[in-house]
């Protein structure tokens, strides 16, 4: 098969970019497949186009409805009718018609935890599927014993769907983090194709600044130099927010904030705007990220630095998919330190939540839960999940299922606790910081960036945004179509 010719015909593209064409005739080939591939560098086509080439369906597990409907509408701006996402934005009706005729679809694409459904399940089970993808397959290990479950049965769920050919994709995935997902998704004879995590345009910058004010006035420097388009990621909802409208007082224009408190309504529009060129800058939470497809991001802003190396490079990752550079800086302050415990912390619940949640359950009392204990979802999955995982839905002995909950919650904190560990490592070593990235996932680099990081005497400042200041006065003046045709490799 001329897979050149085939890439040619269907997406117009002369050449393949590094590794993906090994990953799609390892997939042709009907072997698992644990695929890291660096963010930007067009993962998606590594399923559609064997998914073209081969006769059955594919399944494609997401876990972000904004993720999902980017990646249906450039298929469909590409001419592809036979995709469909099954989620919430579906009213019920349409929903339940798309389930009763699902063999029209080629490509669907579902979040985990509707894909558990069981008439989701049943629906699936009658299609000829060829292909089960599992996109942003690190979640299976990051998130799934708290934040995401249902990625922990995605194993089982291949089981009942007759074992299809799996392909797990990723971009941040150390080794331990691979064989996690290779246990989980039962592929323990799964090829690995692992390329690099290095984003060669991309700088990387820290600088410390001296406290909150001192913090605002160098974000406000930088985004008036660069411009954008950028992100520029918090920790906290109401600091986005602030630091938007702040901005925006400031003279910046086309300035927006997004987060997951935000109606679903107001995030779907202030994604496309950014994507369209009609806002410049996102203030956000880590809630604005993996759908986010545009190529032309020229800086990442952390004005809160994220509680691992993985999210850390998910984000950063968002920049310089065009392959022209662009910076990432982390504004560090010590008394940041404090605040990714917290957060880390208020993720899981405490044990008076676990003793009142096991209590109630024992009396058959479920309902209202989240509000009686205070519960946030991620604390009510977390629960609802190792109740039922340890007991199968009975509870015969109180203590001794308080003890298990309670340790698997202590485990989970103290992983956290060395994730953010090698984090702040990061932030205060004197080492190149490109190296430090590459050594954790076991990579090594002889080669020299010429715009690499602090470390190694470059600076921020050194960076040039011009491509982004010719087109911003004109930030409407976009062909959507083309943009979107070009996006599909990246």
């Amino acid at each position: 098969m001329n897979l050149q010719q085939e890439l040619k015909d269907r997406f117009g593209y002369s050449s393949f970019r590094n590794g993906q064409e090994d990953i799609i005739r390892t997939v042709l080939n009907q072997k698992d497949t644990v695929a890291m591939l660096p963010t930007g560098t067009g993962k998606s086509l590594c399923y559609q186009l064997p998914g073209y080439l081969m006769n059955g369906h594919v399944l494609i597990i997401s876990p972000l409805l904004s993720l999902m409907q980017d990646q249906v509408e450039q298929m469909k701006v590409m001419g592809e009718k036979r995709v469909i996402a099954l989620n919430s934005f579906l009213p019920f009706v349409e929903r339940k018609a798309a389930l009763e005729q699902l063999q029209l679809y080629k490509f669907i694409f579902i979040s985990p935890e509707m894909v558990m459904n069981p008439v989701v399940i049943s629906s699936l089970q009658a299609l000829d599927l060829s292909l089960y993808v599992i996109d942003e397959a690190h979640c299976i290990s990051q998130w799934g014993p708290d934040f995401r479950p249902d990625y922990l049965k995605l194993g089982e769920l291949k089981e009942k769907l007759g074992n299809p050919t799996t392909l797990a994709l990723t971009a941040t995935a150390t080794e331990d983090v691979r064989r996690d997902i290779k246990q989980v998704l039962q592929m323990d004879l799964a090829a690995e194709m692992v390329y690099s995590v290095d984003r060669e345009n991309i700088g990387l910058f820290v600088e410390k600044v001296s406290g909150h004010n001192d913090k605002l006035s160098t974000l406000l420097d930088y985004v008036k130099t660069w411009g954008g388009p950028g992100i520029v990621y918090f920790s906290s909802k109401r600091m986005a927010e602030e630091v938007a409208h702040w901005l925006s007082e400031k003279g910046v224009s086309g300035v927006a904030h997004y987060h997951g408190g935000m109606e679903q309504e107001d995030r779907i529009l202030i994604q496309q705007q950014f994507l369209s060129g009609k806002l410049r800058m996102i203030c956000a939470t880590s809630a604005f990220g993996m759908g986010v497809n545009k190529e032309d991001i020229r800086f990442v802003i952390h004005f809160h630095f994220p509680s691992s190396i993985e999210s850390f490079l998910q984000e950063i990752g968002r920049a310089g998919r065009d392959g022209k550079s662009s910076v990432s800086v982390v504004l560090y302050s010590e008394q940041d330190l404090s605040l990714p415990l917290q957060l880390i912390q208020s993720e899981l619940p405490e044990d008076r939540q676990i003793l009142g949640f096991i209590e109630e359950n024992r009396k058959g009392q479920s309902k209202d839960l989240i509000e009686q204990l205070q519960l946030t979802e991620v604390q009510h999955r977390f629960l609802t999940y190792y109740t039922e995982e340890l007991t199968g839905g009975r509870i015969d002995d109180r203590d001794r299922l308080l003890e298990k909950v309670k340790q698997i919650r202590n485990n989970r904190l103290q992983y956290k606790k060395e994730k953010l560990s090698t984090m702040i490592h990061w932030l205060q070593d004197d080492i190149c910081r490109r190296q430090t990235l590459l050594r954790y996932f076991d990579e090594s680099s002889g080669v020299e960036n010429p715009f690499c990081c602090d470390i190694c005497g470059d600076s921020p400042s050194d960076f040039k945004s011009e491509f982004f200041m010719q087109s911003s006065q004109d930030p409407v003046g976009t062909d959507w179509e083309k943009r979107l045709e070009k996006l599909l490799l990246g």
